[in-house]
């Protein structure tokens, strides 16, 4: 089946309200890691109608992400960003998608999210976390980051929760585990922090700025 721009839309408005909506489909977000959280994020984000999504990530599928990532068999060889370009469109393909298929340094981080208003950050290795977030903080002072970290293993959901740092950072997650530790990563808990981050997201766009 296919719908018209203005069906589809009437129906997110049907479901999240007028003014909500506007919001949304105005808004920008950057997504910066496909992975798991990065993958899952997008999928939300995109099912919310956001109005642009800046998607980037150097790697490609490969057999040991789909355990957790939102890619199929298919998928494997592919660069992460035509993969999920491809499952964002099947959701809503009258969005605004940006991919990149580059690695994040210092060096372009604020080039890549400028205009966003807001940044998840997604990846795996705690360097390059670190490293987005201080680039972000000083290069785009007027931007939120919205972060994961701790959501390895299969402990409890209720330990996760989301924490606001340093004014316009949140960290998403249960702050301990990590793959670091020979804990491994699972659906279930990736998709909670995921959701977690999504969530935050959607609160800051819609001006609400605590957890």
């Amino acid at each position: 089946m296919h719908l018209t721009k203005e069906e589809l839309h009437a129906a997110l408005v049907e479901r999240h309200g007028a003014d909500i909506q506007q919001k949304l489909d105005h808004a920008s977000v950057g997504i910066a890691g496909l992975g798991g959280l990065g993958s899952n994020i997008a999928v939300h984000l995109a099912r919310l109608g956001v109005g642009r999504l800046v998607l980037v990530d150097f790697d490609t599928v490969e057999i040991s992400n789909l355990n957790r990532q939102h890619y199929t068999m298919k998928d494997i060889g592919i660069p992460k960003t035509l993969a999920l370009l491809e499952q964002l469109e099947a959701i809503n393909p009258y969005l605004q998608y940006e991919p990149h298929t580059e690695r994040i340094v210092p060096a372009n981080a604020a080039r890549l999210f400028a205009g966003c208003d807001v940044v998840c950050e997604a990846f795996d290795r705690a360097d390059q976390k670190a490293m987005l977030i201080e680039t972000l903080l000083e290069r785009l002072p007027d931007t939120p980051i919205v972060s994961g970290s701790g959501m390895a293993g299969c402990g409890s959901a209720n330990l996760m929760r989301t924490e606001r740092r340093f004014g316009r950072l949140y960290v998403c997650g249960d702050g301990t585990s990590d793959i670091a530790d020979g804990i491994g990563l699972m659906a279930p808990r990736v998709a909670v922090c995921a959701a977690q981050q999504a969530t935050m997201v959607l609160r800051l766009l819609l001006g609400h700025t605590e957890p």
